[in-house]
């Protein structure tokens, strides 16, 4: 891991040792405009639109926590994760949530094939 103005990178992104020694294959999550996420660190994406989420955009952004990918564009979703950064988007919520559901729903499918017994 290398430090870099409070933040911690890790060096490489693949399969990796991520908490409590817990090994977790990682998942990018994108989020638009070609800015991925971590899908395992997702805690909840909401609308920027109530009172209590600007609350918490302004909470993150006076905590350092705040990170902006709209790419100059208007905000249309918030993302938290569990280390309680705020990420903004350009998209929206309700589209993020199904490419989230999407690639679980998918790595399920995978998963629940069986392989076809071989007659030879």
């Amino acid at each position: 891991m290398r430090q870099k103005h409070g933040w911690v990178f890790p060096l490489f992104l693949n399969r990796s040792t991520l908490r409590h020694g817990e090994e977790m294959e990682v998942k990018l999550l994108n989020i638009g405009f070609g800015n991925t996420v971590i899908a395992n660190r997702v805690v909840a994406i909401v609308s920027p639109a109530s009172a209590p989420m600007k609350r918490l955009k302004e909470d993150a952004k006076i905590g350092n926590k705040l990170i902006d990918a709209t790419m100059g564009r208007r905000t249309r979703s918030i993302i938290v994760t569990d280390s309680d950064h705020v990420i903004l988007s350009g998209v929206q919520a309700e589209t993020i949530a199904q490419r989230l559901v999407l690639d679980g729903s998918l790595k399920e499918a995978n998963m629940s094939k069986q392989p076809q017994d071989l007659k030879i």
